[in-house]
């Protein structure tokens, strides 16, 4: 994935990563006004209770998200210097784990009172999908 896809990956990948800091700021109270404003909304306004329990929980989500983003952005570079075969596998892990992502978190998110993450669960997997599929980065 060369020129503009892999840009607009890149950007991808940044998105990703400002969610796991949003996610990340959650973790300490002075902090965490964004990560409370997002859960209030993706919870239909429900007042959120910041337990420590809650806190621990996105001290752990919220840099894995980014170490996720920053994983991806490796991935999405390293590809660019590879043959097309192994480029291919390679993507297709990624959108396997994309995949993955959006379908579990979209149904835990239902179960647990915040189907509104669906929302933007579905804006970042046809984000990804987008340059995923015009780029032919699945392609043989």
């Amino acid at each position: 994935m060369n020129g503009f896809w892999r840009i607009w990956m890149i950007l991808w990948c940044t998105s990703v990563g400002g969610f796991g800091l949003i996610i990340t700021l959650g973790a300490i109270e002075a902090t965490s006004a964004p990560t409370i404003l997002l859960l209030e909304i993706l919870g239909g306004g429900a007042e959120v209770d910041m337990t420590p329990h809650l806190r621990f929980a996105l001290a752990v989500m919220g840099p894995v998200t980014l170490g996720w983003a920053l994983t991806l952005v490796g991935a999405t570079e390293a590809t660019r210097h590879l043959p097309p075969p192994m480029a291919r596998r390679i993507w297709l892990w990624i959108t396997a784990g994309v995949l993955g992502w959006v379908i579990i978190d979209s149904i835990l998110s239902v179960a647990t009172g915040f189907a509104l993450n669906l929302i933007p669960n579905a804006i970042y997997l046809a984000a990804f999908l987008i340059p995923v599929m015009r780029s032919g980065a699945l392609q043989t």
